[in-house]
């Protein structure tokens, strides 16, 4: 098997690719993310970006989410699946990887310095044959974007 990757359009963040990587590097920073959910300004621009059904989703499951420093753990379908910092390279990417997944996930959040800003892409990488590929492809890519306009709409708030 290969590692297939499923990536995200670029994203504009207004926060230097320094901060980007110092915000998202400590996952406890994204705890604060439950309380955004309960703005209604923030739920109106994820039901926008997402859909109301997902963006309902992504509450329930931010309910029950779990924070540390290097791991995020959520409850999904397939069970509690933590995702673990692996690999950091200050300021520009930062490489995680799942525990409890079906299957063997990697995801790669990468900055790049724009202007006064940054831009930032969000890479999934699953370990599946040639067969599952094709079957994976279209959820994978859509969580790509659905994480990095998420993350982008955290970091402009």
């Amino acid at each position: 098997m290969s590692v297939s990757k499923f990536e995200s359009g670029i994203k504009h963040l207004p926060l230097s690719a320094d901060e980007a990587y110092e915000r998202f590097g400590n996952l406890q920073n994204l705890e604060a993310l439950k309380s955004q959910l309960d703005d209604p300004s923030v739920r109106e621009a994820l039901e926008r970006e997402a859909g109301a059904d997902k963006a309902a989703e992504l509450r329930a499951q931010m309910e029950q989410a779990t924070f540390s420093e290097d791991e995020i753990a959520i409850e999904s379908p397939m069970g509690r699946i933590t995702l673990r910092i692996v690999e950091r390279e200050a300021p520009k990417l930062l490489k995680f990887a799942s525990q409890g997944a079906p299957l063997q996930l990697w995801l790669w959040l990468q900055f790049v310095p724009e202007g006064e800003g940054s831009k930032m892409r969000v890479t999934i990488g699953a370990e599946v044959n040639i067969f599952m590929k094709g079957m994976v492809k279209g959820p994978l890519t859509k969580a790509a974007e659905g994480l990095a306009s998420t993350l982008a709409m955290l970091a402009a708030r």
